[in-house]
């Protein structure tokens, strides 16, 4: 047998999203048409691509290698298909850029804004996503790369081969977003005990994050009253009165009327850095370009207050 491109497509789909059926989903295919595909390629291969396990697969050795070349090739094809297109394409850069969800509040618009202005024939595409959503990507080449955020002892995205490139950009305190006019407003810090007992804004866990939004290692069970993915959201919700949520110092220039910031006394620090990651080897022209836009608003992002550069 023979591997096709179709076989090569549903090996980085699989690898990126971690599942056979959200490979199926993505792809409009059925679950088992996905499996017969995987089949058939490791069939091929002569080995096991794809170890099963409850609630998903993860690449073997064979899996990873023959995936690198898979990327390779594919993104050889689609480059064609782009040129074959038309001269409209032609001399422009493309870099694809994964980011956490908090990142697209000020940190993405101000790369945008940035690339807009000085390297206007720089084409980004720009995708939200989780953590091991993002290394998966970057692993499945559909993504160049990723802004990713972490916390102590700020471990490597994935255990894979060969390591992800990890370049920490900038590192801040966790706060605590408040109401202006509440209990909280006019105070220089809160202590943990104090908000143990308010009401949380907070967005939906998943087993592999953790809830955001509620302070870390809080004492009892909180009460999360409202749930949000979107940390404006969450931030607008506060303002309203809602209830409280934990933030980044790098949100700040996005943080509306009627919101206060304040530092947590009583409990150890937390700390969030944000790092850009990749995979190792070198860059092409149009990648650079973009690595260098980002680290210059990390750097300009690590000037405000609670934020290391």
């Amino acid at each position: 047998m023979e591997m096709t491109l179709i076989g090569l497509r549903l090996l980085r789909e699989v690898a990126e999203r971690g599942t056979f059926t959200a490979a199926a989903d993505a792809l409009g295919y059925t679950q088992s048409a996905v499996s017969r595909q995987i089949a058939a390629l490791e069939q091929a291969a002569g080995s096991r691509l794809f170890d099963r396990y409850p609630g998903g697969v993860r690449l073997t050795g064979p899996g990873r290698a023959l995936l690198r070349h898979a990327v390779v090739a594919l993104d050889a094809l689609e480059a064609a298909d782009r040129e074959l297109s038309g001269a409209k394409e032609a001399g422009r850069g493309r870099v694809r850029l994964g980011f956490f969800p908090a990142a697209g509040a000020v940190m993405i618009p101000r790369t945008l804004a940035t690339l807009r202005r000085e390297h206007p024939r720089l084409h980004v595409a720009t995708r939200e996503g989780t953590t091991p959503s993002l290394a998966r990507a970057l692993r499945a080449g559909t993504l160049d790369l990723a802004l990713l955020s972490s916390r102590p002892p700020h471990r490597s995205p994935d255990t894979d081969d060969p390591p992800l490139s990890v370049e920490p950009l900038l590192e801040g305190r966790l706060l605590v977003a408040v109401p202006a006019d509440g209990p909280f407003g006019e105070r220089g810090s809160v202590d943990v005990d104090e908000i143990a007992a308010a009401p949380w804004i907070a967005g939906p866990g998943s087993p592999n994050e953790p809830v955001l939004g509620v302070w870390p290692g809080l004492p009892g069970r909180p009460e999360v009253r409202h749930t949000a993915r979107d940390w404006l959201t969450k931030l607008h919700l506060v303002a309203a009165g809602a209830g409280i949520t934990t933030i980044a110092p790098t949100l700040l220039p996005a943080v509306p009327a009627g919101v206060r910031l304040v530092p947590v006394e009583g409990v150890a620090e937390e700390i969030r850095r944000i790092s850009l990651v990749r995979l190792p080897g070198p860059l092409g022209e149009p990648t650079r370009t973009l690595v260098q836009t980002v680290r210059q608003v990390g750097a300009d992002l690590g000037q405000l207050p609670g934020c290391e550069g």
